[in-house]
């Protein structure tokens, strides 16, 4: 029998940085502003990720899926539009800056200049140029007009109700947050305290929103019963 030489050992560390600067200048992943008419358009957005300074296995594993689906829809011959954000704003921020005697500001802009730096080292197909974080005056600002949208519609109102409260991350909680009545992240146990809050008057297209739940093609049963017990028919 003869002898097979064994496969050369995959050299990542000189491969990958070649493609990831070569996809880089070929501008593979960028798309027009102007999409071309004869090609059909696709959208793949993951959930953005909070910075807290560093990506874990539930990153690589949320973002190694969504590229698949991007890079098999360009392979297909679609414009696929493929964009990064961070949701930045949060308690969690302002306590870790608070420890650190830092701006909460200083705090997320480096663990996203962080968090950006290890997710293209993963050679993701995300169009870079179209980033953006929750915190940046040009996002919030649209949260704020749109806030005033529905004051002004009469969506919003003001009144007291009953919340959880985590006493250690000093912030409300939603009932999905808490575990064995302890707080997901702090593990305190939770009170019960009365806050004079916001509300969103979703009740006012509970109907539509629930017959809308029938026409989404291959949700999860139980994604829909969540989704129906959220509008608040539970």
């Amino acid at each position: 029998m003869n002898d097979i030489a064994a496969p050369a050992a995959y050299d990542f560390a000189a491969a990958e940085p070649k493609w990831q600067r070569a996809w880089q200048q070929a501008r593979c992943f960028e798309v027009n502003d102007v999409p071309a008419a004869d090609r059909p358009k696709y959208y793949v957005l993951e959930m953005f990720p909070y910075p807290s300074g560093k990506i874990h296995m539930g990153h690589v594993r949320n973002y190694t899926l969504g590229d698949v689906v991007a890079r098999y829809k360009r392979a297909r011959g679609f414009q696929v539009l493929h964009p990064m954000g961070w949701d930045a704003f949060g308690l969690p921020a302002e306590n870790a800056a608070r420890e650190r005697g830092i701006h909460p500001g200083e705090w997320t802009r480096s663990n996203i200049a962080n968090m950006r730096g290890e997710l293209q080292r993963m050679g993701l197909s995300i169009d870079w140029r179209r980033e953006f974080a929750t915190c940046d005056v040009e996002y919030y600002g649209q949260q704020q007009r749109l806030f005033l949208d529905f004051l002004a519609a009469g969506l919003v109102e003001r009144r007291e109700s009953w919340v959880n409260w985590d006493p250690v991350d000093g912030t409300v909680l939603a009932n999905e947050q808490v575990i064995d009545g302890r707080g997901w992240r702090s593990g305190a146990l939770v009170e019960k305290k009365r806050l004079s809050q916001w509300f969103l008057r979703i009740t006012e297209f509970a109907p539509d929103l629930l017959a809308a739940l029938d026409d989404l093609p291959r949700w999860p049963e139980r994604v829909r019963t969540m989704q129906a017990r959220w509008i608040g028919r539970s």
